[in-house]
């Protein structure tokens, strides 16, 4: 298996890291670069090929196992799933089905249930720097940092020079607020992998993220010239921007996003807090759902929908996400109040906020007493 098809998992490891430039928008990906949909054809191709061979001998778990590993290069997850069970089922023993299985499970999300397949590989005799640095992917998928350093250092003692291994290394560095390292780390990766978007999205994010616009405007166009298609590569670029004080720029580079994958909700985030902020509130309101559907939790965007809706005067729609806050924030006022106040505006009902006076209280008249009475 090449480790180059591991680049795919890394915005599945990739955890929650903590904007003007003169240079022209990157230029688009040229037309000699390889179109990724021949290459995929290439595996579905190979594992179609061996269908005739499967007929001839049905009880060959080799031919199985060939199947599915062609099967997850193609991206056909649940074909391999299926293959590769009927190859254990028919033999197992060889360590290599087990890791194939891993990685089926793994493409699946299962990672507890590919940890246990990676185990079983082990014990009978598999050992790769794939192995290690597919179980260090999910230790760092699973936020388990330290338990995924010693699986990728493993994987750089058997190959120095593994690319995927120095760019997880520098992943979960970023998890463990090391940026120094993190960055070291990517560095190096990128140095041997020239070519992968990924690792240029996450130098460029993390530029960003500790404020250096300038050299994550360097990594961002770099990456959009090997894929001008790739949507984080445009965030990270609209980002330099808005940190760089142009906000039309970042706003074209977000809107980009948006039309590339819709479920990059960071982008759609920085166009509803940007429509927020000009007071554009139904312009908001789409953006901040889209993003909110991806990120229920994302700070500050559930009250900028309520407070859109409210400025609208859409008073149902503003209490629903009023009662949302309260929910996820029991016992705060503000929004225990805006539940009251615009729950009823929705059921027609006007609450008089002007201040009253205090009550005055009733003073006896003061007994006026004669001398020498």
């Amino acid at each position: 298996m090449r480790v180059s098809q591991f680049w795919w998992l890394a915005g599945l490891a990739t955890a929650a890291l903590l904007t003007g430039c003169a240079e022209p928008t990157p230029a688009a990906r040229p037309d000699t670069m390889i179109d990724l949909r021949t290459v995929a054809s290439g595996p579905r191709v190979q594992a179609e090929e061996l269908d005739g061979a499967i007929i001839r001998q049905p009880r060959n778990a080799s031919l199985y196992a060939r199947r599915a590993a062609f099967r997850l290069d193609a991206g056909q997850t649940d074909a391999a799933l299926s293959d590769i069970n009927q190859a254990l089922a028919l033999d197992d023993s060889p360590g290599q089905f087990y890791f194939t299985k891993a990685r089926a499970l793994r493409a699946q999300g299962f990672i507890k249930a590919a940890l246990d397949a990676t185990d079983q590989a082990a014990r009978r005799g598999f050992a790769s720097p794939e192995l290690n640095l597919l179980v260090g992917e999910m230790h760092l998928a699973s936020r388990r940092y330290q338990d995924a350093l010693d699986q990728l250092d493993r994987a750089l003692q058997q190959e120095p020079d593994l690319a995927a291994a120095l760019f997880y290394k520098g992943l979960a560095f970023v998890g463990l607020a090391d940026t120094v390292q993190a960055l070291d780390y990517l560095r190096a990766s990128v140095a041997r992998a020239p070519r992968e978007p990924e690792i240029l999205h996450q130098l460029a994010f993390l530029s960003n993220a500790y404020r250096r616009p300038d050299q994550a405007a360097i990594y961002a166009a770099r990456g959009l010239k090997l894929d001008s298609t790739y949507a984080p590569l445009w965030y990270d670029y609209g980002r330099q921007f808005e940190l760089q004080n142009q906000p039309e720029q970042a706003l074209r580079s977000y809107a980009r996003v948006g039309r590339l994958d819709s479920t990059f909700y960071r982008a759609d985030y920085r166009l509803g807090l940007a429509a927020y902020k000009a007071r554009r509130y139904p312009q908001a309101v789409p953006y901040l759902q889209r993003a909110l559907r991806r990120a229920p939790r994302l700070p500050e965007a559930r009250a900028m929908l309520a407070e859109s809706f409210e400025s609208q005067a859409k008073w149902a729609e503003a209490a629903d996400q009023y009662r949302l806050l309260v929910a996820e924030n029991p016992g705060n006022r503000r929004w225990t109040y805006k539940v009251w106040k615009i729950g009823n505006r929705a059921r027609g009902i006007i609450v008089d906020e002007t201040p009253r006076p205090a009550p005055v209280e009733a003073i006896e008249p003061l007994s006026v007493l004669k001398p020498g009475l």
